[in-house]
């Protein structure tokens, strides 16, 4: 590989930096802005394509209602949302291999055929997941499973999206019905026995975190949230 010198003028000495010399070919510096690309909105992808969304938010509604403002973390929560999102995606992200990836490495497909290759499996499940009644006000031509298939990916996702939050309350509000019930019986315990002057919720917090550990809470709400996606 030939090498280009470059001169660089510093404090009155010069500095020689060896770099490689252009290529005719560009295939290069596109492959190096798509990459930087995808770096970029790998955050944005892995809220909006994945099921990190529904899984993120239940557990914070979770935390809520326990009443635990900082406990766990948000680091933890968000590491645990991300490997439960991974393991939901599992079966998804092995067909967008064996369908896109595999065989673009293997010179089989052109990038744009392995790209929209692994879109099919990808959608199949956006749209598995997807309330029709949400996705009719992007597309209100999806009335069928196959109209509902040639939706664009700009009305699908936030379709998407919107339905994954809504998921989220639905299993969220389930998640605090037992809490609030907790927080009543201590508050009317309290206001029976006259103890006006102390928090109801400083009483509840032990009852709610004991009935949490007793029922393995935090398992109970992951597998719900797993089977949720089935």
């Amino acid at each position: 590989m030939s090498l280009l010198n470059t001169i660089v003028a510093a404090g009155g000495n010069s500095v020689t930096i060896n770099l490689p010399a252009s290529h005719g070919s560009g295939n290069s510096v596109v492959l190096t802005i798509l990459t930087i690309t995808a770096l970029a909105v790998a955050p944005a992808l892995l809220v909006c394509l994945t099921a990190f969304t529904r899984i993120a938010i239940v557990l914070s509604l979770t935390r809520n209602a326990l009443g635990l403002q900082g406990t766990p973390p948000n680091q933890v929560l968000a590491g645990l949302s991300l490997f439960l999102a991974l393991f939901v995606m599992a079966p998804t992200l092995a067909a967008m291999n064996k369908a896109g990836l595999q065989p673009y490495l293997h010179h089989t497909l052109s990038l744009t055929q392995a790209l929209s290759a692994a879109e099919t499996p990808l959608r199949t499940w956006m749209l598995h997941q997807t309330r029709s009644s949400i996705l009719s006000i992007f597309a209100p031509h999806a009335t069928s499973t196959s109209a509902a298939a040639s939706v664009p990916f700009t009305g699908l996702v936030p379709a998407f999206v919107l339905s994954e939050i809504q998921s989220a309350f639905i299993i969220g509000f389930i998640v605090f019905v037992p809490f609030i019930v907790i927080d009543l019986v201590v508050s009317s315990t309290m206001m029976s026995l006259g103890m006006m002057m102390m928090p109801p919720t400083l009483v509840s917090l032990p009852f709610k975190v004991l009935l949490f550990v007793l029922v393995d809470g935090w398992a109970l709400v992951a597998h719900s949230l797993i089977t949720s996606f089935r």
